[in-house]
This record gives C-alpha cells, structure tokens and sequence, in this order.
C-alpha cells in the first residue's frame, strides 16, 4: 500500500511567499517532481519546463538589482555576484525558508530516498515557482518575489566573489596558458535527475573531474579540484 505524504495545503505556501495564484494549476505543476508522475507526463506535467523558464526570469531579475545596487561595480563584480545568487545552493535556501518540501508532489521512491530534502530539487522548485508566478502574471509580479526573497542575499553576501570557472581561467592566464577546456566525459541517470561527470583540462598540470547534477555544477567542482590541488585556493 502507498503511503506517500500528502502534501501542506498549497494556500499555506502561497501566504509565505505573499502571492496568491490566479491558476492554481500552475503552482501544482511548479511542486509537481516527474516521480510522481507517469513516465508519458512526466516531461510536461511536472516542474521540469516551468525551471528552465524560472532560471532565465531569475536571471534578468537579479542582474537588474545588481546594477541598480552596486552603480559602481564592473562587469566581472557583477557577474560574480549573479552567480552566486542563481547558483542551486541559494535558490535551494529560499525553498527552504518558504517550506517547499512540505508542498512537493514526489513518488514515493523519491521520497523515501529524501527527495523533499535534496538541494538539486529545492532548487529546481524555486525557479519553478518563480515561472508559475510569471506565466500567471508576469515579470512584475515574479520580480517581486525575487526581490522579497533574494534582496537581502545580494546586499549581505560575504562569501569569495569569484567562481571556481573564473578563477581558474583567469589563473591560467596568469600563467601564460591557454583557455581551460570543459568536456562531458558521461552523463547518467534519468531525465529528472541526470548526473553528469566533467574533466578540466589546463595545459601544464593534471585535468580536474568531478561529478554534478548539472553540467554548471559539475565543471565549478572540477575547476575547484584543481585550484585546490595547486593551492589557489585553500580550505
């Protein structure tokens, strides 16, 4: 017998994030993880569309309060400062401040194995309820809740600024070296939930590898591995 959870009442998530939905339907198909789903549905019904819309939304919106709140950083300062806030670890934390594992709608294989817990679906669900806001109505609205959410994130930040990615290539061209070369050595797992296995090359020292459930993730660990290696960075 299943003994899958159901799921908060979604009205509870819509007074945490302050926006109550014209369509419900949206925000159900935002929580929706394609585990829950069969497998001709999963694809459209679940959160997986609604991310890759998110993530781009997300984008726009944070660059736009970057340069209206650091007038006097440079490119690179503010491109450093987007990354860090889209990065999975931070949207994975607003899910978590809003409750969105109480609201997901997951199979129970998935959720026995921690799924309304796992940093890589948090995040996803952020940046599907970041499109659910904007597909029901639109970029003001979805701003604002990113805003509501990710403002005092970008003014507090106080981590590195600098990526793995960049930090390793503008270290190579310190060096004299080329460009570092990011290949996908395999991709496994199922379409929901792919992990990917990424080597850095960089002429003149051993290539980096790691594994990630993206290829972003992926390639920051591995340029991380080699930073590390040749002590750029330190514990």
């Amino acid at each position: 017998m299943s003994r899958r959870k159901r799921p908060v009442s979604d009205a509870a998530l819509e007074e945490r994030i302050g926006y109550q939905f014209n369509d419900k339907e949206l925000l159900v198909r935002a929580l929706t993880h394609a585990s829950a789903l069969p497998v001709a549905k999963a694809s459209l019904q679940s959160y997986q569309r609604l991310e890759f819309l998110g993530d781009r939304v997300l984008g726009l919106a944070i660059a736009t309060m970057l340069e209206e709140t650091f007038p006097t950083a440079d490119e690179g300062e503010l491109a450093r400062r987007l990354n860090q806030l889209v990065k999975r670890e931070t949207c994975a934390e607003v899910s978590k401040v809003i409750l969105i594992g109480q609201h997901m709608r997951v199979g129970d294989a998935e959720a026995h194995t921690g799924g309304r817990t796992k940093t890589a679906i948090l995040a996803d669900m952020c940046e599907s309820v970041i499109a659910a806001i904007y597909l029901d109505s639109g970029y003001e609205e979805a701003a604002n809740f990113i805003a509501r959410f990710f403002a005092e994130r970008m003014v507090t930040y106080s981590g590195p600024l600098r990526d793995a990615k960049t930090t390793l290539q503008e270290w190579a061209q310190s060096k004299g070296r080329p460009t570092p070369l990011y290949e996908t050595i395999t991709r496994s797992g199922p379409d929901h939930a792919p992990v990917f296995k990424i080597r850095v090359n960089v002429e003149g020292v051993d290539p980096g590898e790691a594994v990630g459930n993206s290829k972003r993730i992926a390639e920051q660990s591995a340029a991380e591995n080699i930073l590390r290696r040749e002590g750029v960075w330190s514990e």
